[in-house]
């Protein structure tokens, strides 16, 4: 084979300035062992004479989301080889919430890390990168906008509804509603189990709801980092492998371009995002993560942003668990493209995409498909995007509440505190026996450093008395998180947290608390002089881990209105301060 590694500039062939043509090429003498590796495992001279393009693939069988990365990642390397380049796959951790025994939240920024590391030190002229989960997506773009190479992310769309007693069922939205009605006594174990072994889990993806995981999937099309329209297409149609494919080529063309992460991750593009997020009932896990995103983009996003444009946008996409149908039917509607096509008049439509073309250019011929799935402007589901920062003495530096799953008759109220002490059930039955629908109830210790990791236990607390009564959300209050899947008047991500000394951590049972979700008020009704001789009378708990990764979050982790990454991740000069 000819040893000349060729440096014309054309389809196939790769230019001069190539990242890949320096780590190839004769002048170094190390290169020919790296070109030696290459062809050690079946690559040729020719091959080599490409741009090499890397494919991130955190396929396992731990993670149902991205069991079908493998099909996906041959499929991107196909449209990547047709177009004239050299693709590389190599695996990253993966991450699905249920089969961990701690909150995935901590590992998010581990991901990032070992993405950005990855891409950074190898010779990568682009990457693409697959991911569907819900910390998995925003790891990987943090890490992109940190290492700006061009890329794309391919996201692994969502799972098909269920079916149940003729209604459209899907997790894990109506994974809760069931459980409390089997709580409740409403229905027995045999009718969960149908349920469960019938209508919730039926095949690979996303849970079928605009849960976390097809939020950030739907931020990232929002954002411009996947191709246009790729978002809610489901993991199991033949259209999901099209757009993977699809998007081999087009990295070629971004590298040909030289367009990068952030080129495309600006402040208009988030503040797109947003309101895309907003209209479709998105999680409010997304608050964090856009956050840190845009803190590693260099764009100073905060909690009022977020604040200021779900007030101007409003709720139009009919989805669970804010709405009545799945992101399957979403998909059909046109999917996130055409609630982006319903937006286009509240949006900066000059922003550049990863498609090439400004967002103005890709929304040109996309229409609504479904008026019962995306509302027009004129007859939203709500008019505005149903989330809220609140703010005051119980949650000084803000926190969040999900106006659109939440009761509306308790988004003004003012309550008597209860502690939960466990989140056991029957330890709730026991220790909340007493209480009623009017309580209020402090689920504390649960935010990035206390639990740590902020796990989604926002929903829990209700105990078996009042779901016999029917009673099916009362007013929870905690600096943990919860489920995009999930609904109820929580109020999350209360900051500062507990156990770092919000105010959070000297509620006692029977304070009154006051929430005004329409105010964005929060307060604990207790005289500021005996909350600030609370706080003095303090003092942090134990730390759950004292060595290893975990130590090093806790060590390192920022509070929830700053994003939750890592102080050495943002802070300039971190290493000069602490010497």
């Amino acid at each position: 084979m000819p040893r000349e590694i060729c440096v014309r500039k054309g389809k196939g062939v790769m230019p001069k300035e190539s990242v890949s043509r320096a780590w190839v090429s004769p002048g170094n003498p190390l290169n020919m062992t790296r070109r030696g590796h290459l062809r050690a495992m079946g690559y040729t001279d020719y091959d080599m004479q490409r741009p090499i393009i890397g494919v991130c693939n955190p396929w396992s069988e731990l993670n149902p989301g991205h069991w079908h990365f493998r099909m996906l990642a041959d499929a991107v390397k196909r449209g990547i080889w047709a177009a004239g380049g050299f693709p590389l796959e190599f695996p990253t951790i993966s991450m699905c919430e249920v089969f961990h025994n701690i909150s995935t939240l901590i590992y998010r920024n581990l991901m990032a890390l070992d993405t950005e590391e990855f891409i950074a030190s190898m010779p990568f002229d682009g990457v693409v990168l697959l991911s569907t989960c819900d910390k998995d997506v925003p790891a990987q773009l943090m890490a992109l906008a940190t290492v700006n190479k061009p890329a794309i992310v391919v996201t692994g769309g969502t799972r098909l509804a269920g079916y149940y007693e003729g209604e459209t069922v899907a997790c894990s939205t109506d994974t809760q509603r069931f459980e409390w009605d089997y709580k409740a006594g409403v229905i027995g174990e045999e009718e969960l189990c149908e349920v469960e072994m019938n209508g919730f889990f039926n095949t690979c993806g996303a849970c079928g709801v605009m849960g976390t995981a097809n939020s950030v999937q739907s931020m990232a099309e929002a954002l411009g980092m996947a191709l246009p329209g790729s978002a809610s297409i489901p993991a199991v149609y033949a259209q999901r492998i099209q757009v993977a494919e699809a998007t081999g080529v087009k990295i070629m063309e971004l590298v040909e371009r030289d367009i990068r992460p952030r080129d495309i991750l600006t402040r208009p593009a988030f503040e797109n995002a947003i309101r895309v997020l907003m209209a479709t009932g998105a999680s409010t896990n997304v608050v964090i993560h856009l956050i840190a995103i845009a803190r590693r983009a260099g764009v100073p996003l905060c909690l009022d942003d977020f604040d200021r444009l779900s007030k101007e946008t409003p709720f139009i996409t009919n989805v669970k668990p804010s709405g009545a149908y799945t992101v399957e039917e979403l998909y059909r509607a046109g999917g996130i493209a055409a609630v982006m096509k319903e937006l286009e008049p509240l949006l900066d439509t000059s922003v550049m995409t990863v498609s090439g073309k400004t967002l103005a250019e890709n929304l040109k011929d996309v229409r609504v498909r479904d008026r019962r799935v995306i509302r027009p402007l004129s007859e939203p589901l709500s008019p505005d995007g149903g989330l809220r920062i609140l703010r005051g003495s119980l949650a000084p530096d803000g926190a969040v509440i999900k106006t659109a799953a939440a009761t509306p008759g308790l988004l003004r109220h003012t309550g008597p505190a209860v502690i939960l002490r466990s989140r056991n059930q029957e330890d709730i039955d026991r220790d909340l026996a007493h209480i009623s629908a009017d309580h209020v109830i402090i689920n504390r210790y649960m935010g990035p450093v206390g639990a740590p990791g902020m796990p989604e236990v926002g929903p829990v607390g209700l105990p078996r008395h009042l779901l016999r009564q029917g009673v099916r959300d009362i007013v929870r209050i905690t600096d943990a998180r919860m489920s995009g899947t999930s609904y109820g008047t929580i109020v999350l991500h209360v900051a500062p947290e507990a156990a770092v000394g919000g105010p959070l951590a000297v509620v006692e049972d029977g304070d009154l608390i006051e929430l005004d979700a329409a105010r964005g008020v929060l307060n604990l009704l207790v005289d500021e002089r005996e909350i600030q001789r609370r706080l003095a009378a303090w003092s942090p708990p134990a730390p759950a881990y004292t060595q290893g990764y975990r130590a090093l979050w806790i060590d390192q982790v920022t509070q929830a209105p700053e994003g939750c990454d890592f102080k050495f991740c943002v802070e300039k000069d971190w290493l000069l301060k602490r010497r």
